[in-house]
């Protein structure tokens, strides 16, 4: 007979322990968790697979992706909230986001960096949750922030820019969930790269089908082809593999504050005054609060 996981623990209690409450929080928190998930696919610099580990959710997706068959109704019914937030929340932020990096773009990149270096204490943790850290773990972070960091900033000149049709949507959508399957990815910075996030986010605040359809087909694609490798190098892996994580997502949000000549649309100084700074700065701390208190609050509900 298999054990339970910390997972099927959950499953067990919400629905054998016979308590209402228990089941209406637990939809309602997956439910945001899709949403805040969804950041990770329209928001520069922020990977979908970052909040995915943050939240809790990310071993158990790939679990489900690579073992679609196992299990299916039951892990189907935990991701459909989940499932459903990240839509809604695609369609809610996008139109809002889009006005806020137009007008304040400054203070809104400083305030979601701070939100992703909040979540690097529970990272950490999670990294030397299985094995101790060595010092192969620490050449692994070394390297994924130095050579990442380098990658991404001159990623522009590396490639050129895709078309936004279909077929350019595709790709967009095995973009995004390469940027949920590899934690410390964004897509949404390759997109920027490849001439594809200004129109996505465009069709995303209208719901244009001939913007989702082609990135869910891509998308499923992906995480289809992929979810495998990541699951056997998580399992195999785990310390290397969050250690690469955190080099990663250390440098991205480096290069979110940090003006790239080689992109047109990074964070730009240009007009930025004082008070800009102060509530930059403010943001940035209340970002780097925020994280960690949603870190403390999925400890105490795991």
């Amino acid at each position: 007979m298999p054990s339970f996981s910390k997972f099927d623990n959950l499953i067990y209690k919400e629905y054998f322990q016979g308590s209402i409450t228990i089941k209406q929080e637990n939809f309602l928190i997956r439910f945001f968790k899709g949403v805040i998930i969804a950041l990770g696919f329209i928001l520069p610099g922020v990977s979908g697979g970052v909040l995915a580990a943050i939240m809790g959710i990310y071993e158990r997706m790939l679990s489900f992706m690579a073992h679609i068959r196992q299990n299916f109704k039951r892990d189907f019914l935990y991701f459909l909230p989940i499932g459903i937030g990240g839509i809604v929340g695609i369609g809610i932020l996008s139109k809002p986001l889009d006005y806020l990096l137009q007008n304040y773009q400054v203070i809104v990149l400083w305030g979601f960096a701070g939100t992703i270096i909040g979540t690097l204490p529970t990272l950490f943790k999670e990294s030397t949750s299985q094995t101790p850290r060595d010092k192969y773990d620490l050449t692994w972070f070394l390297a994924s922030f130095v050579g990442g960091g380098v990658f991404l900033f001159f990623m522009s000149e590396i490639f050129g820019t895709i078309p936004a049709n279909f077929f350019g949507f595709v790709i967009a959508g095995i973009l995004i969930a390469l940027g949920v399957l590899v934690p410390g990815l964004s897509p949404s910075n390759l997109l920027i790269i490849l001439g594809l996030y200004t129109p996505m986010l465009k069709g995303f605040k209208t719901f244009d089908p001939l913007v989702f359809i082609p990135i869910a087909i891509g998308g499923v694609i992906s995480l289809l082809t992929f979810s495998k490798a990541m699951e056997k190098l998580i399992q195999q892996h785990h310390s290397k593999v969050y250690h690469f994580i955190l080099g990663i997502v250390l440098a991205s949000t480096v290069l979110i504050l940090i003006p790239n000549p080689y992109t047109t649309d990074g964070i730009s100084y240009i007009g930025t005054a004082g008070p800009d700074i102060i509530l930059s700065l403010v943001f940035f701390v209340i970002g780097c609060l925020l994280a960690l208190w949603m870190s403390n609050l999925e400890e105490r509900y795991k």
